[in-house]
């Protein structure tokens, strides 16, 4: 059985390679998968989710992690979601890996938008915001100039400044030209592509500010309280998913479906529709696409089955 730390993980993941190995996965059927969410028994509103996914004539591989909101303000601070990713052998159900979870969950949540980037996004897209920055942030910005690397600049926003100056900082460090910026309506006004890595509770990107051609990635929003968005965006964009399945439990999609404001067959198509050829990505360099990260057991399926093929 093979062991991967975080670094490990990082370093067998690089994410050309992961966003190649994630599209041709989408080429087979979807895993089987399920989800257990079991809630802090002391009421701290800490939970622990269990994901398992099974290909059919494939392996099996479960995520087991831990969402505990209040480990930023820990010292030392922790991720607030870790856990462990393991992957058994679908025949006999020996065990082929044991991998850190919340590497594997950076990978996979990233290279998942990145999917989609390097799908709907222009292919001369020069600018990138990235729109929150927590843990999560760094990635997403590599990820999205490995799918696009036209990008030029990288723009990043957070209601807490110092902490897009850090972002900014250790990006500009590997060499990307990143910059803090304060003003988040004329940042997305100057953006190609947006990334939105949050937790918000109310409208971050205004719909009516985005340019004609913007690709714009919304991740943050995982339940119906969340937001990053508003009905303008949805409104002027062509929608995509990564899966349909649970898109109505998430923030932005699931309370403009409850609402009435748009149907679910307005979604444009999946990952799945987009990798096999069923539909079109972007139709024109002027239109806004707009991407939903809802997430599921699969991708970390997926992600577990090219890690254990780059080791």
């Amino acid at each position: 059985m093979k062991v991967f730390d975080a670094a490990a993980v990082h370093a067998a993941l690089p994410w050309s390679y992961l966003i190649t190995a994630l599209s041709q996965a989408h080429r087979s059927a979807m895993p089987v998968s399920d989800v257990m969410v079991q809630d802090d028994p002391a009421g701290s509103g800490n939970q622990f989710i269990t994901l398992p996914g099974w290909v059919p004539g494939g392996p099996v591989a479960v995520k087991m992690v831990g969402v505990f909101p209040g480990n930023e303000r820990l010292s030392p601070p922790q991720p607030n979601v870790q856990g462990l990713v393991a992957m058994f052998d679908g025949s006999t159900g020996a065990p082929l890996l044991v991998a850190d979870g919340a590497a594997m969950t950076a990978r996979k949540t990233a290279g998942d938008s990145a999917l989609g980037a390097s799908l709907l996004a222009r292919k001369d897209a020069e600018v990138l915001l990235v729109v929150g920055a927590g843990a999560l942030a760094p990635h997403f910005a590599a990820a999205h100039m490995a799918a696009r690397p036209s990008l030029k600049r990288v723009l990043i926003w957070n209601r807490t400044t110092s902490k897009a100056e850090a972002v900014a900082a250790g990006l500009q460090s590997d060499g990307v030209d990143a910059q803090a910026v304060i003003d988040i309506d004329a940042a997305v006004e100057q953006a190609d592509i947006i990334t939105c890595v949050t937790m918000s509770d109310r409208t971050l990107v205004k719909g009516a500010l985005l340019k004609p051609g913007t690709h714009l990635d919304l991740v943050g929003a995982y339940m119906t309280s969340l937001r990053e968005t508003d009905e303008a965006a949805l409104a002027r964009g062509r929608i995509f998913v990564d899966t349909r399945r649970g898109m109505e439990n998430t923030g932005d999609l699931g309370s403009a479906l409850a609402s009435g404001i748009f149907r679910a067959d307005a979604i444009a198509g999946d990952h799945f529709d987009l990798a096999q050829g069923k539909v079109e990505g972007r139709q024109s360099p002027d239109e806004i696409t707009i991407f939903k990260n809802v997430g599921g057991a699969h991708l970390d399926v997926f992600t577990a089955i090219a890690l254990n093929e780059a080791a």
